[in-house]
């Protein structure tokens, strides 16, 4: 696998947790998996195997690379090359991203399959994640053609999220080492410009999106960033796969972070979470705050997740009985309205503007509700974190959040929380109303909360939907590729 991000040793969203998460559940199959990413400031994890050296852009580049095991199966191969990645970010500086991005992930993708080239245990599958590993199948094709080890590898490419398309001036072609004969509109051309995650998509034996819902989606222009036509081409290779969750990491019953376990069985630890969260977030503590119910936010403070929305209607929002604890940074407009909303709110709105991973942890767990009312969502994990915990989810009909929310309905007892299908503060605020009026009949809110709590999340589930993607591609490409010649190129 190829990725730009892998948890805990850099984050900065959902691929992090995916790049760890999925490999992990695939040697607990009994794969063995290989994830190469950079070795960004701050990273020491690793020791040193060896080093690959490459030419990019006219400059040759030299990286150590250091092998950390992740798990059973699971090694994680860091790319140290201070001159790409030791730097204050990991794609950008002060919110502008770095100008030679196109170089960085380019000599990662190489660095990978060079890697893959030697690697002691033979390599069946290349997988790209996102944008930054989109020209996989493109260097495999060109650079590595007549590599009897690599050359004819099957490539799975994996879209987390469509908004994020990789694109460059295409005066970086011959610069990455690239023939002009890619550059067109079944290759990597995109508006005269040079995209990653087309090259991807267009060059990738599978295409995978992290959502069946949203791989429907992206083939609509309303969600399609102008590439709903790219998508309904490659119709035939995509696969919507649901993203799982750690389920040892996001545990109720074995949760370091929280002040006590708790389980579907036994929900009476939920209180002192909920305690503890009002604690952490300065708000009251008293009979009368531990009975209002509280709604969790632990989010990118974007449009893209529905902050709009919320401004929309922030004021009736937290008028409406409930107290709110948000957790997360990104538009600064974002940021001052859930602060201003605070100093308004001293009692029931408290907002921390920035990354806690203890605090996500709290919020999860203390949180009666927890709000997402995103634009779109290729997969979203709170979501699922949140019905692990026994806190009800509200969220848009958008993505993965349709896949993973089953809408409640009191007279079968069924589903796991609260849907809205328009994207307006109306439609928000009625489904916040509906949480809130089930909150107040407990013996309802409890068959919700387990409901939750029982759905299967794990990443298990989800590996074996890969698998069988892998095996389709290993299949395909033994029966329509000739055998590769035994010399390098």
């Amino acid at each position: 696998m190829i990725a730009s991000e892998v948890a805990p040793f850099s984050k900065t969203g959902g691929l992090a947790d995916v790049a760890a998460a999925l490999p992990l559940a695939l040697g607990r199959c009994g794969q063995q998996v290989t994830v190469v990413t950079p070795r960004y400031r701050g990273i020491t994890a690793g020791q040193w195997v060896s080093e690959v050296s490459a030419t990019v852009a006219g400059v040759t580049f030299t990286a150590g690379l250091f092998a950390e095991t992740l798990g059973p199966g699971v090694t994680v191969v860091f790319v140290d090359c201070p001159p790409l990645y030791d730097r204050d970010g990991l794609y950008n500086s002060g919110q502008v991203d770095f100008a030679d991005n196109p170089l960085r992930f380019a000599f990662l993708t190489i660095a990978a399959l060079e890697w893959a080239a030697t690697a002691a245990t033979p390599v069946h599958v290349v997988h790209g994640h996102d944008w930054q590993a989109g020209l996989a199948g493109a260097y495999l094709r060109q650079h590595f053609a007549r590599d009897a080890v690599v050359g004819q590898l099957p490539v799975v490419f994996t879209i987390h999220n469509l908004a994020y398309q990789g694109v460059a001036d295409k005066s970086w072609l011959p610069r990455l080492g690239l023939g002009w004969d890619l550059f067109t509109v079944q290759g990597l051309e995109f508006w005269d410009r040079l995209s990653f995650l087309k090259a991807g998509v267009n060059i990738g034996d599978a295409v995978t999106t992290v959502s069946p819902t949203y791989a429907d989606e992206i083939q609509r222009p309303e969600y399609g960033f102008g590439f709903d036509g790219v998508m309904r081409a490659r119709a035939g290779a995509l696969t919507g796969i649901l993203n799982g969750i750690d389920t040892a990491v996001w545990n109720p019953e074995t949760d370091l972070h929280l002040p006590t376990p708790f389980s579907a069985k036994a929900l009476g630890g939920k209180r002192a979470a909920k305690r503890a969260v009002l604690e952490a977030a300065g708000l009251p503590m008293d009979d009368a705050a531990l009975a209002r119910p509280l709604v969790g936010i632990v989010s990118r403070l974007v449009d893209q997740k529905g902050f709009d929305l919320v401004a929309q209607v922030a004021e009736p929002l937290v008028d409406s009985g409930a107290a709110f604890v948000v957790l997360g940074k990104g538009d600064s407009r974002y940021e001052h309205m859930w602060r201003t909303l605070a100093q308004r709110h001293p009692d029931t709105v408290a907002a921390y503007i920035g990354v806690d991973e203890r605090m996500a942890h709290l919020i999860e767990g203390g949180a009666d509700l927890f709000l997402m009312p995103s634009r779109y969502e290729p997969c979203g994990l709170n979501q699922m974190y949140s019905q692990r915990y026994g806190t009800v989810p509200v969220v848009r009909a958008t993505g993965g959040l349709v896949d993973s929310v089953q809408p409640w309905n009191a007279a079968e007892q069924t589903g796991t929380g609260f849907l809205f299908a328009d994207y307006s503060g109306d439609a928000l605020l009625g489904a916040v109303h509906d949480a809130l009026a089930t909150f107040g009949r407990p013996a309802e809110w409890k068959r919700l909360q387990v409901n939750g709590m029982k759905t299967d999340f794990s990443w298990d589930r989800s590996a074996r939907a890969y698998l069988k993607v892998y095996k389709g591609v290993i299949a395909a490409r033994r029966t329509r590729r000739p055998r590769a010649r035994p010399a390098r190129a």
